[in-house]
């Protein structure tokens, strides 16, 4: 039972589209388990990029089956953008499984997200204003509307009146908004039934089956491990379990099928939204992260926060998923620097302190401790091998393997496809 979970081991945009792909020619499934459209990959396949939102990044290589698992939330009209995107420039979209049991995001909760987030003002999450947490909201609270419910009208027109009765109290009397007509969300949600009906599958039996049968199953994380609703930066997280456990969960296999768990790290960290950052930079560095990295958001748009890497988060990603090996990607942007900081630990209120801190607090007031690792200078983005790359390169990977605790199997050295170092087979 060859499953894999893959994802990331920061706050997102490490770099797991490029790894799935990587992965993808060997696997048989690519599965979603959560989030929704508020994650983005771009995958470089020869001289094409693509940006998935939504979709799985399995769906860019033939052979694989791509699936949105029960624990994703689904944006009707960002599918059906993204999938004649990849139709108009050849891309088979066919195979591509839907959880009858995947929540829908409605219109309401698009509109009631964007509304919170500016009632919050400087109190905001930094939410994508795309209906995530309000859809999942509704899916904790029981009045959430489901893939299936689009092929029985009358259930779907009682799930809508049901959200909407305390859904328009709030827009009309607190909001000032307008209130949203039942109908007009059932007439619109019914429009997508009949496109949306060849995908629809029990997933769940698909995808257990495969495993009895022997064939290779990748689960893929959207965001990443300190964006987890659980064990991430609470407030100023996602409203899902990107973590290991999330794949259990959010694709209907049980933690047993489990065989390997591949944690993506930045070779320097990123975040995109609010909330702490230790290694945060402000300075001239930051910005030629920022600019070196190409960091920003595929799905959101907005600049990434850029700083030097924090082995302390790293070594808690570790922990909190059972990582077994790490993808480290985007080395090549760290290419120039003479001396590379790494965080090792942090000083709260005068002591030093290894591990990441449980207290919001404590870890709002964090001050990174750095040790300086020599740098390199050569362009590393031929390199085939980990003998190819530069002395300092491999001392710089081998300290953050060391720090992390776990190997490091695979190294991103460009952003092509081609362009990864395998140390040891995932598979």
């Amino acid at each position: 039972m060859p499953a894999l979970v893959l994802l990331g081991a920061q706050w997102g945009d490490e770099g797991k589209g490029k790894a799935t792909d990587l992965l993808g020619g060997s696997v048989d499934y690519v599965v979603r388990y959560q989030g929704g459209n508020n994650a983005g990959h771009t995958v470089v396949v020869g001289d094409q990029k693509y940006a998935l939102h939504l979709l799985p990044s399995g769906i860019l290589s033939p052979g694989c089956t791509p699936v949105i698992g029960n624990g994703v939330v689904v944006d009707p009209s960002v599918l059906f953008s993204e999938l004649n995107g990849l139709n108009d420039r050849g891309v088979d979209t066919s195979k591509l499984l839907i959880s009858g049991n995947a929540h829908i995001i409605t219109p309401y909760n698009v509109t009631v997200d964007k509304v919170t987030e500016r009632f919050l003002g400087k109190r905001k999450i930094g939410t994508t204003g795309r209906g995530i947490g309000p859809t999942y909201a509704d899916k904790i609270n029981r009045v959430g509307i489901r893939v299936q419910d689009l092929y029985d009208e009358s259930i779907l027109t009682q799930k809508v009146e049901a959200a909407l009765d305390g859904k328009n109290q709030l827009l009309t009397k607190v909001f000032n908004r307008r209130a949203i007509e039942v109908g007009q969300v059932v007439e619109e949600l019914l429009g997508y039934a009949d496109r949306l009906k060849p995908y629809v599958a029990d997933t769940v039996l698909v995808l257990n089956q495969a495993l009895e049968e022997d064939k290779v199953v990748l689960f893929e994380g959207g965001q990443g491990t300190l964006l987890d609703i659980d064990h991430g930066t609470y407030p100023f997280v996602t409203s899902s379990n990107p973590t290991a456990g999330g794949a259990c969960t959010g694709a209907g296999v049980g933690p047993t099928k489990i065989s390997r768990v591949i944690g993506i790290l930045k070779a320097y960290t990123t975040r995109v939204g609010s909330g702490p950052f230790p290694t945060e930079l402000f300075d001239e560095d930051g910005e030629a992260l920022r600019r070196i990295g190409g960091e920003r958001g595929v799905t959101t748009g907005r600049d990434r926060r850029c700083g030097w890497f924090d082995a302390v988060i790293a070594r808690y990603a570790t922990r909190v998923n059972g990582l077994t090996d790490f993808f480290l990607t985007k080395l090549d942007v760290l290419t120039g620097w003479e001396q590379i900081p790494v965080c090792v630990a942090y000083e709260i209120d005068g002591k030093r302190v290894e591990e990441l801190p449980y207290s919001q607090t404590d870890f709002h007031h964090a001050k990174p401790i750095y040790e300086n690792l020599p740098g390199w200078s050569e362009d590393i983005t031929k390199a085939k091998t980990f003998a190819d790359l530069p002395k300092n390169a491999q001392a710089y990977v081998k300290a953050l393997e060391e720090m992390s605790g776990a190997p490091i199997s695979a190294i991103g050295v460009g952003p092509g496809r081609t362009e990864t170092i395998e140390v040891n087979s995932f598979l």
